[in-house]
């Protein structure tokens, strides 16, 4: 939670770029469901993750806020008995193959991921047979099943350095080929054999919409994830990560606006370490389109309901567990980027 403010004041915060329907009504009410959840995760000795694009009443319910390179390391080293994961499936299934003696919570079952659904086992299995002797490189966005038959896992904060760091050149990256395209610009000297999945909310964005946004702040930095479409980041001031997004502001400190080329729930982050800042959704609609309908599953409600319930709690196949750790601590390994 912050310390910055009152909690209604900092639920609030950001509501000028968050879409209407997801506006926060009460903020009184918002506080009072917020003290009932951490009352709850304290008698449970729960820890509370929650990615950087959920519901900004979630964030500040939670113990710890990130990106899926940072939430995997707290995951890593917590001492609580339950972690709570506010976020999608494939999270909460690689903090379950990171802690396997505690008990892992997906508040809501139906937090999937269209990108983790693009690659199968079976595709993947496929993909190797016609590669013969390439390593693979896989984002974090997978099943437990997918990084189980791959050499090592990537974030977007940490791709480029992942890749750098492996003995050889070549390399099937898998699944997202928004970030590999990105990722293999980066390291020219590999040869990386890309394939052919994405990220629905940030592969809908076109350079038209970002330009027609900037036409309206033309001194604005753009600040891109890349899993966006390469003519949006070649018009990026910066790529980076969600969590790399902090970061871009700090080096851009003559800046006063900045028009954010990722999901819109990020901004509540950005709003809070930044109040003197804008920051404007790059989609030109408040969020219409840079929207993850997964991310918006958990809700303080259903956060609640895990904890009274223990629901809905992760288990993984203890052989891909084994295989997927390994691929997943080799990445942790890895520095961020930047």
């Amino acid at each position: 939670m912050s310390g910055v403010g009152s909690v209604g004041e900092i639920v609030t915060i950001a509501a000028a770029s968050v879409p209407e329907l997801w506006r926060v009504a009460d903020p009184r009410e918002a506080t009072r469901r917020i003290g009932q959840i951490r009352a709850l995760a304290t008698a449970r000795n729960a820890v509370l993750l929650a990615h950087n694009y959920q519901l900004p009443e979630v964030q500040e319910a939670a113990d710890f806020v990130g990106d899926s390179l940072g939430l995997s390391l707290e995951a890593q080293k917590t001492g609580a008995d339950v972690i709570v994961f506010c976020g999608v499936h494939f999270m909460a299934e690689s903090a379950k193959i990171l802690n396997p003696g505690k008990t892992v919570l997906l508040p809501n079952l139906s937090a999937g991921c269209a990108l983790a659904d693009s690659i199968t086992p079976e595709s993947l299995l496929k993909w190797k047979e016609r590669y013969p002797g390439y390593l693979v490189v896989t984002y974090i966005n997978s099943s437990a099943e997918v990084k189980a038959l791959s050499d090592i896992c990537c974030t977007s904060a940490n791709a480029v350095s992942v890749i750098r760091s492996l003995p050889t050149d070549r390399i099937l990256f898998t699944p997202d080929r928004n970030l590999g395209r990105w990722v293999a610009r980066q390291v020219p000297e590999k040869d990386i054999v890309i394939y052919d999945g994405a990220c629905p909310t940030h592969d809908v964005l076109r350079d038209a919409s970002v330009e027609r946004v900037k036409s309206g702040h033309p001194g604005a930095v753009v600040i891109a994830h890349p899993e966006c479409r390469e003519d949006v980041l070649q018009m990026a001031d910066e790529v980076c990560s969600t969590s790399g997004m902090v970061q871009a502001v700090q080096r851009h400190p003559e800046a006063r606006t900045f028009i954010v080329a990722t999901e819109w729930a990020l901004i509540h982050q950005l709003k809070k370490r930044f109040p003197d800042r804008e920051f404007i959704p790059a989609d030109g609609c408040i969020g219409c389109r840079l929207h993850c309908p997964y991310m918006k599953m958990i809700t303080l409600d259903t956060v609640r309901r895990a904890l009274l319930e223990n629901v809905f709690e992760i288990t993984v196949d203890a052989e891909d567990a084994a295989l997927a750790r390994r691929a997943l601590e080799r990445m942790m390994a890895v520095p961020r980027d930047r």
